[in-house]
């Protein structure tokens, strides 16, 4: 009971001591030197394999970050007692490259036992994937820990493809992005692919006065109806998000948005503003300065709620979270603290 009472007084404290532990480029230039060329090299690795993985990487850093922060809980496997948000309609089946991850961390464990975290991982392979699909390479802070927790209830978070620009904006908004980087990041749409459910009522059901958006231009609608058939109940039917160049970061996702070919509403709801259209505009005419501002937008949001210092850990498998065990409770008893914390999160000791 005394080791339960300690952890309590511990969660306390840790409510009001900030952690001012930040992070910084080249984060293991000393301690894991080769960390950030075994990322790469298992990014190039497999996006030769499949050059569709890179998008796949880029998405998967911004669902970790826009729930409960960058803190690689996008990894975690759910469990009998517990479903994860990679389990989530939002990210299954659509999210991918868990296994580029799983070799990297593989890789780093063998190099440098316990010193990576999982969610740096995720954002240099985010990089990587932007730079080899023709994005400019940047410098990517690091020192992330791992979180502990990851539930399903959590991703209600993630901005829809049927969101409107309000709803966007207040999204990005509470994840600390501006309106303009909101716009900016919805560039990675530029590569990539989407399954049908998650565009087709725009095809078929889109209000009680009109089965097909008036927005969506027609010739484009006519192609994605030979894609996703209506009434189809194969959930695996997916379109490239930007079909003349699906595997190229570059502009002409905005220029679709232009022409009214935005696969989702959430795409096309960005000419509805004066501003944003603007900058739509100004993203298609100038692919340098979309790629600059999409690279720093992305370290922007790379910085979203990290676990910095002694909170979190760093996890051995970026599947699992790491055994909390009491019998060290020196080193453990902040560790557990972390499960304690959060409500509805199973924890148990080990006796």
């Amino acid at each position: 009971m005394s080791y339960i009472y300690a952890i309590f007084i511990l969660v306390t404290l840790r409510c009001v001591v900030h952690s001012e532990a930040q992070l910084q480029v080249g984060f293991y230039s000393h301690s894991c030197p080769a960390a950030e060329f075994i990322v790469k090299d298992e990014v190039s690795k497999a996006f030769s394999q499949n050059n569709g993985l890179a998008a796949g990487l880029v998405r998967l850093h911004f669902h970790d970050c826009f729930v409960r922060g960058c803190d690689g809980s996008v990894l975690i496997d759910s469990t009998p007692s517990n479903t994860a948000e990679k389990d989530s309609p939002a990210n299954n089946p659509s999210l991918r490259g868990f296994n580029v991850i799983d070799n990297a961390k593989s890789r780093l464990e063998k190099a440098c036992p316990g010193v990576v975290s999982c969610a740096d991982i995720v954002a240099f392979a985010a990089r990587d994937g932007f730079q080899i699909t023709g994005g400019l390479g940047y410098d990517v802070p690091a020192g992330r820990r791992d979180g502990r927790v990851s539930r399903i209830a959590d991703t209600s978070g993630l901005p829809p493809p049927t969101s409107n620009l309000n709803q966007l904006t207040q999204l990005f908004a509470s994840n600390g992005l501006t309106q303009e980087e909101m716009v900016t990041l919805s560039g990675a749409h530029t590569i990539g692919r989407s399954h049908c459910t998650s565009f087709v009522n725009r095809l078929y059901n889109f209000s009680p006065s009109a089965k097909q958006d008036p927005t969506l231009d027609k010739l484009y609608a006519s192609k994605l109806k030979q894609q996703c058939p209506k009434g189809s109940n194969n959930v695996n039917l997916v379109v490239p998000m930007n079909p003349s160049s699906p595997t190229v970061s570059d502009t002409e996702y905005y220029v679709d948005v232009l022409n009214n070919r935005g696969l989702f509403t959430s795409d096309q709801s960005l000419l509805t503003s004066k501003s944003t259209a603007n900058q739509v505009h100004q993203n298609a005419m100038d692919p340098l300065l979309w790629k600059s501002k999409f690279a720093k937008a992305m370290v922007q949001m790379g910085k979203n709620g990290v676990l910095t210092g002694r909170q979190g850990e760093i996890r051995k498998n970026c599947r699992v979270i790491n055994k909390c065990n009491l019998k060290n409770k020196q080193e453990n008893l902040e560790l557990c603290s972390e499960e304690l914390k959060q409500e509805g999160t199973a924890w148990q000791a080990e006796s």
